[in-house]
């Protein structure tokens, strides 16, 4: 009989639980979700302040390894078919269409100011970044802007952003 009871306890707090989980999914009720349930590639085209915050117009692109940029560049006759990409990445950007994001002034930001960056980038303000991106800078960077960027981003709002290094 304590065996049944002890059974049945456990079915019922299992049911709970399950029942929360289920009242959480399907209802449409969330936590917040965590920086960076986006990550997109693409370049900063603008970098504008506005009030306490920052507009950027950000062109996304795809950027391809492997197989999927060797396949990709031959489609765009960059490379011959069955040919290789160089350094094994290929960015296809199909359209120079701008999107617009929200960037806080505390958003961390890294730039390739040396080749001792690679992998890691230099910190750097989105003050500094708006400067670089308007050719207001007197900051020198080892790549130029132009080599992209990876934007972590929350609904609206870019949370990080990292320069992009080429070889």
């Amino acid at each position: 009989m304590k065996v049944a009871i002890a059974a049945l306890v456990v079915a019922v707090a299992a049911a709970g639980v399950l029942g929360g989980l289920y009242a959480t999914k399907s209802h449409g009720t969330k936590t917040a979700a965590p920086c960076g349930e986006q990550h997109l590639y693409g370049y900063v085209r603008s970098l504008v302040k506005k009030g306490d915050t920052y507009r950027m117009r950000f062109d996304p692109a795809l950027f391809t390894s492997g197989v999927t940029a060797n396949v990709a560049a031959a489609q765009d006759h960059v490379i011959a078919p069955g040919e290789a990409m160089p350094n094994d990445n290929y960015v296809v950007n199909e359209s120079k269409r701008t999107y617009l994001y929200l960037v806080p002034p505390s958003t961390p930001v890294r730039v390739l100011k040396t080749s001792n960056d690679i992998g890691t980038g230099s910190p750097i303000t989105v003050a500094q970044l708006a400067r670089l991106v308007a050719g207001t800078s007197p900051m020198n960077l080892w790549e130029p802007l132009g080599t992209g960027f990876w934007m972590w981003v929350h609904v609206d709002t870019a949370c990080d952003l990292e320069q992009q290094y080429h070889p």
